[in-house]
């Protein structure tokens, strides 16, 4: 991925996401259904994560983008060498 972290955290803090780290869980990592008290955003650095949210899953590799309202119910897996992500926090 050619944009570097230092970019994607001036991003996400020009919309308003005061908070932002990179987070690492590792192969088949699983999270079952939570909710977040703010909405987040996570940018996949490396690896893949599928989110589901009202049943519906979605796949995410390196570069894109996935956004989690606040409060929503949501389940997050990754994929089989894990994830790496840059999470933002409003």
């Amino acid at each position: 991925m050619g944009v570097k972290i230092p970019e994607l955290e001036k991003q996400l803090h020009s919309e308003g996401f005061r908070n932002t780290y990179v987070w690492e869980d590792g192969p088949d990592r699983r999270y079952s259904d939570h909710t977040h008290p703010a909405e987040t955003a996570h940018i996949i650095l490396e690896g893949e994560m599928t989110l589901t949210v009202d049943g519906r899953s979605t796949m995410y590799g390196p570069g894109q983008r996935c956004d989690v309202p606040a409060g929503t119910v949501h389940a997050a897996r990754m994929g089989p060498a894990g994830c790496r992500y840059l999470i933002g926090e409003k």
